[in-house]
């Protein structure tokens, strides 16, 4: 076989930790390994899926790949990484720009240039090519993304998911043999997603290139990955093979460990708990609907048949939780930066209690909108009011109270050098008495898995467990409005779950959440309310399966319906199924499947074993 792109012999990785604590000795200490003794290599024309729950060690085995650990950030890196066939441990991190590209978990963590053309021209520059070749190459990966006409803005001007799409031109930009990949598309809306992953299978398709990805979202990852690499827990490896046979004979398994399945894989999981077989498991909205049309039965979805030519009502209801009144008035709102209108004349009114999502394309102002509505940036006076009052207006500590909110990048948050200081930050700047903080501390830490992590820098924590901790930050202080960007980004399915069980919960008791998402089954299986942008205005406001049924909607705002509803709403022989959307609607066993969790199907426990 071909020469190994990427190899990984009994990789352990530990970090160093003596410069974040008070250490009077002076002597160095370090972190658990994590991972833990893994070895497996990436060879041209793979590629290979790289799968664990969150903190398992996954970015960090991706930035070992060319040295970035242990040179740049601190650690101990026992056992041996070879790129290219040379040791990470005896190059330099520069040298290695050749045989490895990488695209890091926060684009804003890889850019240095004034202009998304220099950005992208930065690294052939520094591989001292002539400047045609330069030029070639820059526009070549950005058209690639999308970004051309984009070339002169500043990459600060760009949304999270525009500053995703140059971080892959840059990438691309190198050519070089093999690329890794750190949640490439987390920031990315559900057509950029379908975009990167069909460039991926290109690169991968010529044989010559090899791709090391890591990544939640399966449903559409699942038809790029050849292999998968799945670590525990633990940080060990514990499973690694051709990815249908690994996610479909291991499937019970890994929903337990907390990892991410397709959504199709979830769904006959549930039917498999009322005596439904499908055999194989199903890995994408194509196979489950071919796979339920081949079944001459199938019990049941809940609810009504929907007369015919109206879109199913399902999912939750705005009265399932909350008070009456108005939490969230937005009145004409228009925002420009950079020369450029971000958004046009929007309206909104939220009720209190309601769960809303807010939906569109990378670029149609889903940020800008969530960011007025929190107050983290000043809006037009009467523009936008939160429980009576201009958010962008009020002191410091009478908005820690009213809007909790959390940035699409966890640590454009992170004002401390402790987990539970970051925690204890905001109670403290609202004069809460010490003991009421401690304990009030803790009880967060417990409940979002973060105890054990108390006292590290924020900074060295995985990309999932910052995400947990920028949300445990924002609800400390029991605020009566949260608004949030892409929570689930870079969670594990296990600690989505928790967190979005958590948010339905607060919803119910009457707090109002608003949620900046593509994740489109999110907004399928918790949302009241979808709001749909584009181009900086509202285009739409409905229940999800009121807008998941509208095609016009989808296609101009750059969305698609979740995987569930994409496989039933084909279905010829069982018509009566096109109304489930939502993994909680299909159907199971509460003998098999604990009635508490029955419509959790996110739940590791809600799966037989």
């Amino acid at each position: 076989m071909d020469q190994a792109l990427l190899s990984f012999d009994g990789v352990s990785v530990r970090y160093e930790l003596a410069q974040h604590r008070d250490d009077p000795d002076g002597v160095v200490r370090y972190s658990r390994p994590t991972p833990v003794d893994v070895s497996f290599d990436v060879r041209p024309g793979e590629a290979v899926l790289l799968l664990g729950p969150s903190g398992c060690g996954k970015s960090t085995l991706a930035l070992t790949s060319n040295g970035l650990i242990p040179d740049v950030l601190p650690a101990r890196v026992d056992g041996a990484v070879h790129a290219g066939g040379r040791s990470t441990a005896s190059h330099p991190v520069p040298s290695f720009a050749t045989d490895v590209a990488m695209v890091f978990q926060d684009p804003d963590a890889q850019v240095v240039m004034a202009t998304v053309l220099d950005e992208v021209c930065f690294g052939p520059e520094n591989l001292r090519l002539p400047a045609g070749d330069v030029l070639d190459r820059a526009e070549e990966a950005l058209r690639t993304v999308g970004l051309w006409g984009r070339r002169d803005d500043d990459p600060s001007q760009l949304s999270g998911g525009g500053r995703q799409r140059l971080a892959i031109a840059c990438a691309l930009a190198l050519r070089s043999p093999l690329l890794v990949l750190d949640e490439p598309t987390a920031n990315l809306d559900p057509v950029g997603v379908e975009e990167v992953h069909a460039l991926l299978r290109r690169i991968v398709a010529t044989g010559e290139r090899g791709v090391l990805l890591v990544e939640h979202n399966l449903d559409s990852a699942v038809e790029l990955v050849d292999r998968v690499v799945v670590l525990d827990g633990d940080g060990r490896l514990t499973l690694d093979g051709p990815i249908r046979r690994v996610l479909t004979e291991n499937a019970e398994r890994l929903v337990r460990l907390g990892v991410w399945l397709p959504q199709a894989t979830l769904a006959a999981l549930r039917l498999r708990s009322c005596g439904v077989a499908l055999e194989p498991l199903p890995l994408t909205p194509a196979e489950l609907a071919t796979a339920l049309d081949a079944q001459p039965d199938l019990p049941p979805p809940p609810g009504p048949l929907p007369p015919p030519g109206l879109p199913p009502v399902a999912g939750p209801s705005a009265t399932d939780g909350g008070s009456a009144g108005t939490a969230i008035e937005v009145a004409q709102l228009t925002v420009r930066r950079g020369g450029r209108s971000l958004l046009h004349g929007i309206d909104l009114v939220v009720a209190a209690g309601e769960l809303v999502a807010v939906v569109g394309a990378n670029g149609a102002g889903k940020t800008t909108l969530a960011q007025a509505v929190a107050g983290v940036t000043r809006s037009p006076r009467g523009a936008v009011r939160v429980a009576g009052v201009d958010p962008s207006r009020v002191d410091s500590r009478v908005l820690a109270g009213l809007v909790g909110f959390v940035f699409q990048n966890p640590e454009h948050q992170f004002v401390t050098n402790r987990v539970d200081g970051e925690l204890a930050h905001g109670l403290r700047l609202r004069g809460v008495a010490e003991d009421e903080v401690a304990v009030r501390v803790d009880d967060v830490l417990d409940r979002f898995g973060l105890r054990k992590l108390r006292d590290l820098h924020p900074f060295l924590l995985s990309g999932g467990q910052k995400r947990r901790l920028s949300v445990a930050a924002a609800i400390i202080c029991g605020p009566r409005v949260l608004v949030l960007d892409e929570p689930t980004f870079g969670q594990d399915r296990q600690r989505a779950t928790e967190l979005l069980k958590l948010l339905t919960d607060l919803h119910r008791t009457g707090t109002t959440v608003v949620v900046v998402t593509h994740d489109m089954q999110l907004v399928a299986e918790h949302a009241t309310r979808v709001v749909v942008l584009a181009d900086g205005r509202v285009i739409a406001e409905a229940g999800p399966a009121e807008v998941f049924a509208d095609a016009d909607v989808l296609a101009r705002a750059g969305l698609r319906p979740p995987p569930v509803a994409r496989a039933t709403g084909v279905l010829a022989r069982h018509p009566r199924w096109r109304c489930v959307t939502r993994l909680a609607d299909v159907p199971s066993d509460p003998a098999s499947i604990p009635s508490a969790l029955a419509k959790d199907p996110c739940d590791p426990a809600a799966v037989p074993a």
